[in-house]
């Protein structure tokens, strides 16, 4: 096989870049069939993005996201050429593709595309993450209580397969009062010499607390320990580059806060992270087939290598494009202050309801766009669903004990959460 045909057959599984513009799907598009036209500045023009059942206070949109018009229009664009001509469709366009929504996401994350890796999901990303660190028997991995069921279980699962040593601290007693005190000094005191990776979680899912990721990467520096965060529920709502919390991985869905195409997530790693790690699926990276045939050449980036290979779903990758576009539109900053502003109102509404415990803090140093409470006398999920009847879409936290849960994003407003906090009142 000669190096310009494997270039292509690379190239027909979406995994050469290219220096091409975005071209099809153009993620600059403005106006979408079925949409009106954006008007970054206009929250309801935003909103109006969405083809979201507007009888509904949808509060739960961050868990999994609906698609904005671009992000729709782009998908079904990509998904006839597929269907069309799937080949054809892939060889001519999925190199391109592939390096504008790559382009796209670095861009958005402020990084190298070379830092960041391709996947289907947060767990996904922390699967390969954790799996992939290169640790030896006797090593350890010191994580939190408050982690989800993902990252426990790719660190239970790598301690069977290697011996080494997962150790869990509690960072807070109580989520509501707690600070950044308690929280870097909790976490800090538990490492120990053999601690090689600190694992942990922006934005706790089952309490909105959101971990103040900068101190605790001053507090560790220093110390040789790689800092790795499960950031799904900050990505999208908070204006902040990875490399500015001083983390040395952040992995995260693309359907959640982002409120980009479901299926897609992505893991971005500092130098100093990426050194250290091994990847664990096969890439389809042309340098790395390339080496694999004997062809010289440089070996593939890391970010590029250690995105897992073969087909995806790329009509949902590619439209990645048009939801990071989407955000650069409407500004990173003015989302991430949309989503403040809403979750204040949400979060003092509730603490001003009696009988109802709030349980994310206050202060939006320590919490972004998640919400959690307790309802007493009444068990989560039939809150959830009592809410449901009042037309507003809630959640409960998969944890014990769990709790009621919302968040506002972009796609809500005021009117949401007025009508949220006056059926929580029928609660109680």
């Amino acid at each position: 096989m000669r190096r310009r045909d494997l270039l292509g057959v690379a190239a027909a599984a979406g995994v050469v870049g290219a220096t091409a513009p975005y071209g099809i799907g153009s993620a600059a598009a403005t106006a979408t069939p079925g949409a009106p036209p954006l008007i970054p500045t206009d929250w309801a023009s935003v909103r109006a993005q969405f083809a979201i059942n507007p009888e509904l206070a949808h509060l739960s949109t961050y868990v999994f996201a609906p698609h904005p018009a671009s992000v729709r229009a782009a998908i079904t664009q990509h998904r006839a050429g597929l269907d069309a001509d799937p080949s054809g469709y892939l060889h001519d366009n999925g190199g391109r593709l592939d390096q504008a929504a790559a382009a796209a996401a670095a861009e958005y994350v402020g990084s190298r595309i070379s830092d960041l890796a391709f996947t289907d999901s947060t767990t996904m990303g922390l699967g390969l993450l954790y799996s992939g660190l290169r640790l030896k028997r006797g090593d350890e991995v010191l994580t939190t209580e408050h982690e989800f069921y993902s990252t426990h279980e790719a660190l239970r699962l790598r301690t069977q397969r290697d011996g080494i040593s997962v150790r869990k601290v509690r960072l807070y007693t109580d989520p509501a009062r707690t600070s950044t005190d308690e929280i870097v000094g909790n976490l800090v005191r538990a490492v120990t010499r053999r601690t090689k990776v600190v694992a942990v979680t922006w934005v706790h899912s089952g309490t909105g607390v959101k971990l103040p990721i900068r101190a605790i990467a001053d507090a560790l520096r220093g110390r040789g320990v790689l800092l790795c965060v499960d950031g799904v529920h900050g990505f999208g709502a908070e204006d902040v580059d990875p490399a500015d919390l001083g983390c040395d991985f952040l992995v995260s869905g693309c359907h959640k806060w982002v409120l980009g195409p479901r299926g897609t997530g992505l893991v971005w790693g500092s130098a100093a992270g990426w050194s250290r790690f091994t990847p664990v699926i096969p890439t389809f990276d042309g340098r790395s087939i390339g080496a694999w045939l004997g062809f010289p050449g440089d070996p593939a980036p890391p970010g590029q290598a250690a995105t897992p290979g073969g087909f995806h779903t790329f009509e949902h990758r590619w439209a990645l494009a048009e939801a990071f576009a989407f955000h650069k539109a409407i500004g990173r900053d003015r989302i991430a202050a949309r989503t403040r502003e809403l979750a204040t109102v949400l979060k003092s509404g509730l603490a001003g309801i009696r009988g109802l415990k709030l349980a994310t803090p206050r202060s939006p140093h320590l919490s972004s766009g998640v919400v959690c409470c307790k309802v007493p006398g009444i068990d989560v999920n039939e809150a959830v669903a009592r809410l449901r009847e009042l037309k507003v879409v809630a959640s409960s936290t998969p944890y014990e004990p769990s709790l009621l849960r919302f968040g506002a994003t972009i796609i809500n407003n005021e009117a949401d959460v007025e009508a949220t906090l006056r059926a929580v009142r029928t609660l109680v």
